[in-house]
């Protein structure tokens, strides 16, 4: 892996808060305000292409974010495009070599964005994101990455499909969604909801993520900074 990250793996404490945007952070200096006021991690974005887009997260940027004192972790923007396995192997591989080129290392979890899934009432549909799901997580676990779910909007399962995926790591939106049976969330995001303004921190506009540990125990994995 190149350009290795100033940063240790490390399995999140309870209650921290943190946030997620589409902005780039730009200097240690802004990571630095943001751990003032409060917040412990900023998530980031995995593009769903072979390459990170110029307002993905970057190698330049993880390193502002960990040498600003944030935890990082990072999550594959959602897809427009209707579900298939071939496509969650696709977007898994591409968050996996995403990553690696960012120089995030195997072992931290790497977030699948489930939401709004395109045509999402047939039962036919919901087999088509299950399939999805799979091969993300295959595609993902095979580069030696743990793969994480966001769980949004409209993802037409159930709390019972979502809890029998794959998946041990799971991050909750702001919306009302099912809750995976009997584990439950080990991040929930407190976002303001429309007609609401966004919220702006330090000029960025970003949801609030606070960290838990689930009912089995299990918490987020991600990279945090080397000196904290």
């Amino acid at each position: 892996m190149s350009n290795p990250l100033p940063g240790v793996l490390q399995t999140a404490a309870p209650d921290l808060t943190g946030f997620d945007t589409d902005a780039p952070i730009t200097s240690a200096g802004v990571a630095q305000q943001f751990k003032a006021g409060g917040y412990s991690f900023c998530i980031r974005y995995l593009s769903l292409t072979t390459s990170q887009g110029s307002g993905d997260l970057s190698n330049k940027e993880a390193g502002y974010i960990l040498n600003g004192g944030l935890a990082l972790s990072a999550v594959q923007h959602p897809t427009s495009l209707t579900l298939t396995e071939a496509l969650g192997t696709t977007h898994g591989a591409n968050a996996a070599s995403n990553a690696a080129s960012v120089g995030l290392p195997p072992g931290m979890i790497l977030w699948c964005d489930l939401e709004e899934v395109k045509g999402n009432i047939p039962q036919n549909t919901q087999s088509a994101t299950i399939a999805y799901c799979h091969a993300w997580y295959a595609a993902v676990a095979a580069a030696g990455y743990i793969p994480g779910i966001y769980v949004g909007y409209g993802t037409g399962l159930t709390g019972t499909q979502i809890y029998d995926l794959p998946f041990a790591h799971y991050w909750k939106s702001c919306s009302n969604v099912p809750t995976p049976d009997s584990r439950s969330y080990q991040m929930k995001q407190t976002c303001y909801l429309s007609p609401e303004p966004p919220l702006i921190v330090n000029g960025y506009s970003i949801d609030k993520n606070i960290t838990s540990n689930d009912n089995d125990g299990g918490a987020v994995i991600w990279l945090a900074p080397a000196v904290a």
